[in-house]
Formats: C-alpha cells, structure tokens, sequence
C-alpha cells in the first residue's frame, strides 16, 4: 500500500511538471480603453514624411496631453470598402475609373479585404469582404450604370458593413462625380455616424462645374470628419494618381495608441489634437491627417 501512494505521488508530480511546461509563458490581455489614431503626415509641398519618431508627437486630448503607449510606423493590414458611383452620369469614365480603382487595391497591402458597393438609386452590397482582386474585378466590370446618386445610403450602407471587419484599421474609398439626390439618409445622418465609427473616409471627386463648390463642401466635411481626406482631381488620370498616392499613405501611416486620463464612460465627445515636433534641421511646417475626436463608449 506505501509502495502504491509513492508511485501515485510520483505520477501526480509528475503531471503537475508537465502541465507547467506545456502552459503559456504570458498571458495576452487586451486594453479595451485604448484609443488608437492613424496619423497621415505630410510637408509643405504635400509629400509624405516617414522617419518620425514617438518623441516628435504629442496627443492632446480635451486639452491635455496624453501619455502615449503605442507607436508603430508599419504596413498594417487594412479593411476597405470600394463604394463607387454607378449612376448614369459616370458611364463615359466607367472604365477608366474602374481601372484607377484596381490599380489602387493593386498596391495595398496582401492580407488587406475589400467589398464592393454600388450606388445609383439605391446601395447595394455587390461584393462581401474578399482578398482576391480578380473577384473586385469582376465585380466592378459587371456593373452597368443607371440612375441618380445615393451616397448618403451608400456611405451608410458600408459603415455598417464595417461592424463585421476583421482588421482594426478600416477605410472607405468613396469615388463619385457629383451631389447626392436620391439618398433616404441625410447628411447630418451620416456624419454623425461617421463620427461614431472608427472609419477613415477617403474621397475622389470627379466634379462637374455646376455641382463643384457645393460638392465639394459637403464630401470634404465627410473626409475631415472621419480623419481622412477628399481629393478633386480635374479628370481620370489625375484621379489614377490620387488613388495611388492614397493606396500608398494607409500603408505609410504612423499607428499611435494612448489610454485616456480621463477614465470616464459617459458616451461624450472627445476632441483629439495631434501635434508635431519636427526634427532637428527640418526647417518645413509638417501637417498631419488623423481623427479629430471620437465618442467615448458609455460602457
């Protein structure tokens, strides 16, 4: 009997061993309070800057500084919603934008998911998150335009088919040549949703000269409320460039993660301000892009 509790002593000693060396050496915890910003910066002549350093940023939050716990300057895997114009008065371009827009997701990142959403008199989702940019392809080749132009519902359409991103980091492309005049969303709808979401919304605009100013106005302020950016490219091949210099900064921007000071979960707005240092010698004013504010979960 003494010789049967000191085998079974041994085998239990032996178990308690080698559930130690088979267990994790740490344990991954995630920090739900962070808030992380993807910051753009450029020089006077609009040209990107990489090389920066943590030192050379400070993050304002409210108005006071926050301690800053992530800094990355990587290519990042991005989820991007393609929601391109499909009404009548973009069919003499169709292809050349159709190509400008492949040759944007051409240069983004491998493990990068794309959808595709159409928008003529309505939205509608032609293509789920996908990595296979023939499958982009065909579905840009399929569609045949008609109609007038809901971006509103189209804009909403794609944030919400945000939610089920698999990357942190998410963007839309919105390509369009005019004024929204068939959305059941209205404008302030979609800002205040833009506003909400942790979604960098970048515009091209093929304007015409009767909507120009007006269209203008209100894709920029989309753009600026998402912490992206709306260009106006005078035609297709500027618009081409546009598209890959766009492709090209989400793959160059600076990562820059803080947990607030303010520890509170009210739901209120946060304004976020993220300014530069340049470094020694650099005699240019450097701007950034980035969110300027987020709403804060109430829980």
């Amino acid at each position: 009997m003494k010789h049967f509790a000191l085998f079974l002593s041994l085998v239990l000693l032996a178990g308690n061993l080698a559930a130690q060396d088979t267990a994790p050496s740490f344990v991954l915890s995630v920090n739900s309070d962070l808030m992380e910003l993807h910051v753009s910066v450029v020089d006077e002549k609009d040209r990107t800057v990489s090389g920066l350093l943590k030192d050379n940023f400070k993050i304002m939050e409210n108005g006071r500084e926050q301690p800053i716990s992530v800094f990355k300057h990587e290519d990042v895997p991005v989820s991007l919603g393609l929601v391109i114009d499909n009404s009548r008065s973009i069919e003499p371009r169709k292809t050349r934008l159709d190509a400008a827009v492949l040759s944007f997701v051409r240069q983004s990142n491998a493990e990068d998911e794309t959808f595709v959403v159409h928008f003529d008199f309505d939205a509608r989702m032609d293509r789920d998150f996908t990595s296979k940019l023939s499958e982009i392809e065909t579905t840009l080749a399929a569609s045949k335009p008609f109609g007038q132009t809901a971006i509103y519902d189209a804009l909403m359409l794609s944030l919400e088919h945000m939610q089920g991103a698999r990357n942190q980091k998410k963007a839309l492309l919105l390509v369009t040549d005019g004024l929204d005049n068939a959305s059941k969303a209205t404008f302030d709808e979609v800002i205040e949703t833009v506003k909400h979401s942790r979604v960098m919304v970048i515009v091209v605009g093929l304007l015409s000269a009767s909507e120009g100013a007006k269209a203008e106005e209100t894709l920029t302020k989309i753009a600026d409320a998402s912490g992206g950016r709306a260009f106006f490219p005078d035609d297709v091949e500027q618009a081409r460039a546009m598209m890959e210099r766009t492709a090209h900064d989400l793959r160059t921007q600076y990562t820059i993660g803080y947990v607030p000071t303010d520890p509170a979960h009210d739901g209120s707005w946060r304004s976020v301000r993220v300014d530069i240092t340049p470094p020694p010698g650099t005699k240019e004013k450097l701007d950034a892009d980035y969110r300027h504010g987020y709403y804060r979960p109430d829980q």
